[in-house]
C-alpha cells in the first residue's frame, strides 16, 4: 500500500510540473510546490503553506488575439483562477486572451518585491511563449485580485524592465485601496468584538509587519502601500494611474454591513473607490466610470467583494474594454 501512495504522489507530483491543456485554447504552467509556509499571525499555528506560482492561458477561438486581459488570481484558494473563468467566453468572442497569475505567496498581498518580480518573470514568459501582444492590455479584478494588479502596476512603471505592458485600462471592484483607513476599520472591529475577528487580526498583523508598524508610527509606509489615501496629503501614487481607462465597481450595502459588522460608512471599501476616482479626476483623467451595484441585484446572502465580482454584468465590463480599445 505505501509503495502504491509513493507512485501516486509521484505522479501527481511529476504531472504539477508539466503544462497542463485542458483544451485547444486553454493550458496551465505551473512550478512545483514548495514545502514551506508563511506566519500569518503571532500564535504557534499562524501559519500557511505556500502555493503555486505559475499562470494559466486562455485563447481566444478561431481568432487573432487582439489584447490580454490580466488577472493577479491565488492559485490555491477559493476557486482556482475564479475570476478569470468568468470573462472567458466575453474576452474569446471578442478576441481578447485571458491571462491569469499566481505568485507562490497564499493571500498575497505584494508586500515583497519578491511576489512582484516573480509575478512580471511569469507575464513574461507567458507573453514570449504565447507570441501574445503587448496591446490593449487591461488589468481586472476584485479583492486582493485588484489590489495586485494596482500594486504590480506601480512596481513596473517605477522599475527600469526591458519589458512594459502596454496597459490600456484598469477595472477594478469594491476592494481596498487605503490601508491606513483599512487598519483603523479592523482595530476597530477587535475593540467592539462582534464578530468574527480572524480576519481583522491577521489583516493588521501582515500589515504592522510588513509596513513596519502602524499609521500612527509609520504613516508614510501606509501611503506608499496604498494606491489611494485620504490621510496622504500628497497622494502620491495617483499619478501611476491617470493615463488610463478607470472603470470602478461598488457595492456599497451599507445596510447589511450595518446589521450584519456593526460597520460604519467608513468602514466601506466604496469610499477608497470614490476617493481614487475624485483624485483621478483631479490629476486630468477624463476616463472614469463608476458603477453602483444594488444589494437586491445581489442574490448572495453574503455581500462580499467576490459576490459583487460576481454580480458584475460581463457582457458590459467587456463592451467598455472594447470601447477603450478603439480610444
Amino acid at each position: 500500500m505505501n509503495q502504491i501512495l509513493k507512485k501516486l504522489s509521484f505522479l501527481i507530483l511529476l504531472l504539477s510540473f508539466s503544462t497542463i491543456c485542458f483544451s485547444q485554447n486553454i493550458s496551465q504552467q505551473y512550478k512545483p510546490l514548495k514545502s514551506d509556509s508563511l506566519r500569518i499571525g503571532k500564535k504557534e499555528n499562524d501559519f500557511l503553506p505556500f502555493i503555486q506560482a505559475g499562470y494559466t492561458l486562455m485563447l481566444p477561438e478561431n481568432k487573432g488575439v487582439v489584447g490580454v486581459l490580466i488577472f493577479l488570481e491565488d492559485s490555491g484558494y477559493d476557486q482556482k483562477n475564479n475570476n478569470a473563468k468568468q470573462m472567458y467566453k466575453q474576452a474569446s468572442k471578442a478576441g481578447f486572451a485571458v491571462l491569469s497569475v499566481s505568485s507562490e505567496i497564499p493571500f498575497d498581498f505584494y508586500f515583497f518585491e519578491s511576489s512582484m518580480q516573480s509575478t512580471h518573470n511569469l507575464i513574461v514568459e507567458a507573453f514570449i511563449k504565447n507570441n501574445l501582444p503587448n496591446k490593449n492590455i487591461f488589468f481586472l479584478g476584485g479583492s486582493l485580485v485588484g489590489h495586485r494588479g494596482l500594486r504590480y502596476i506601480k512596481f513596473i512603471k517605477e522599475k527600469d524592465f526591458e519589458f512594459q505592458l502596454n496597459i490600456k485600462g484598469i477595472a477594478i471592484c469594491n476592494f481596498t485601496l487605503d490601508w491606513t483607513r483599512k487598519w483603523h476599520q479592523h482595530r476597530r472591529d477587535i475593540r467592539i468584538d462582534r464578530i468574527d475577528l480572524w480576519e481583522p487580526k491577521f489583516i493588521n498583523y501582515m500589515l504592522e509587519t510588513h509596513l513596519k508598524g502602524t499609521p500612527k508610527t509609520a504613516p508614510n509606509n501606509y501611503h506608499n502601500f496604498s494606491t489611494y489615501s485620504y490621510f496622504d496629503e500628497q497622494n502620491r501614487n495617483i499619478k501611476l494611474y491617470k493615463n488610463y481607462a478607470v472603470l470602478a465597481y461598488i457595492e456599497p450595502a451599507i445596510n447589511f454591513r450595518l446589521k450584519k459588522y456593526f460597520r460604519t460608512l467608513y468602514e466601506n471599501n466604496a469610499t477608497d473607490i470614490v476617493g481614487f476616482l475624485a483624485e483621478l479626476e483631479l490629476a486630468g483623467n477624463e476616463r472614469t466610470e463608476l458603477v453602483v451595484l444594488h444589494p437586491e441585484k445581489n442574490s448572495a446572502e453574503k455581500k462580499t467583494v467576490q459576490s459583487t465580482w460576481n454580480t458584475i454584468n460581463k457582457d458590459r465590463l467587456m463592451k467598455w474594454i472594447m470601447a477603450q480599445k478603439k480610444n
